[in-house]
């Protein structure tokens, strides 16, 4: 079980003038959704996988008759080719579209803050003036953690300049994009593994050891017995993600742990949703057999309380 750390960045957000929400550790090709992928307990995995987060929670507003009409339109949009059919290819590329989609979202909202001479381009001093500029000038003096945000800029900057890949100090649309999501950028693998080796590496070895592997994960409280799951965990670093059995992940193993390429999730939920509506077994999917399904591919709210009334009904 791996659970994403909230935000370094969230102290400096509340006192600094422009910085967007960051998370401290993101790991590459996360889940397409946080439900659990069991469509006996419903369809909000594949809602948000085919959606995108944001936009299924507008269709949880809409009515069945609204949600199949703008059903049909996606599926049109989907069907890129205009043969009528859905292929795995088409929806294999709509669903790592719409996954992207919120990462391009959050660049275009904070890009103004940042491109304070509107050329089409940010340069790292106008990322840090914008950022830690009213700091800068004390020293960090006026704040009580000074090391930390005096680390927060460190790190800030090796990120920039690794994302600048022309080194000219200046980050185009997509450099500034792999800086604010490293995770998504094949050459920004090391400053992700270094990342996540700092957070969780508390002694500063530059390794992480069990203890810390489960501290990122779970702090026990007072009295309070350990969950099953930890140690589940425990034989996980043991039996997996230490592979040279050493007792310390170093970075190599790190990256297997954060960085697991082989894992495509959305090749294997346009599989999943092509297998579960593919009446014919051709391996494509019409609009015809998509509406017929439709609640596995974006559902409503409305039917589901619905769905919700009759059980009641039923168990009266």
């Amino acid at each position: 079980m791996l659970l994403t750390s909230l935000a370094s960045l969230c102290v400096l957000a509340a006192v600094a003038f422009a910085v967007p929400a960051q998370e401290k550790r993101i790991h590459h090709q996360a889940q397409l959704s946080d439900h659990a992928h069991d469509d006996k307990d419903g369809y909000k995995y594949d809602h948000e996988a085919f959606l995108g987060k944001e936009e299924a929670k507008t269709f949880d507003q809409l009515t069945p008759e609204e949600s199949k009409e703008k059903l049909s339109k996606i599926v049109d949009r989907i069907d890129t080719d205009k043969d009528g059919y859905v292929s795995h290819s088409e929806l294999h590329y709509w669903i790592k579209h719409r996954q992207r989609r919120y990462i391009q979202d959050n660049v275009n909202k904070h890009w103004s803050d940042y491109d304070k001479n509107q050329d089409g381009k940010i340069s790292w001093m106008e990322y840090k003036n914008t950022t830690y500029g009213y700091y800068l000038d004390e020293e960090f003096d006026d704040v009580d953690d000074k090391a930390t945000y005096k680390a927060m800029l460190t790190r800030d900057e090796r990120r920039f300049k690794m994302a600048d890949r022309d080194r000219d100090g200046i980050a185009t649309r997509e450099e500034f994009t792999a800086f604010l999501h490293p995770e998504e950028f094949d050459y920004m693998r090391d400053v992700v593994v270094q990342e996540t080796i700092e957070d969780i590496d508390k002694n500063g070895d530059g390794k992480i050891n069990l203890h810390e592997y489960i501290g990122d994960m779970y702090t026990p409280e007072d009295g309070e017995s350990e969950p099953e799951w930890v140690a589940t965990e425990k034989k996980h670093f043991a039996e997996f993600r230490d592979t040279n059995q050493d007792g310390y992940l170093d970075a190599n193993e790190v990256a297997q742990w954060v960085l697991p390429g082989e894992v495509d999730h959305a090749d294997n939920e346009a599989k999943h949703l092509i297998h579960e509506t593919d009446m014919d077994k051709d391996e494509k999917i019409t609009k015809k057999e998509i509406l017929a399904n439709w609640n596995m591919f974006v559902g409503s709210q409305a039917t589901n309380y619905g769905e919700d009334l009759t059980k009641r009904h039923d168990e009266l």
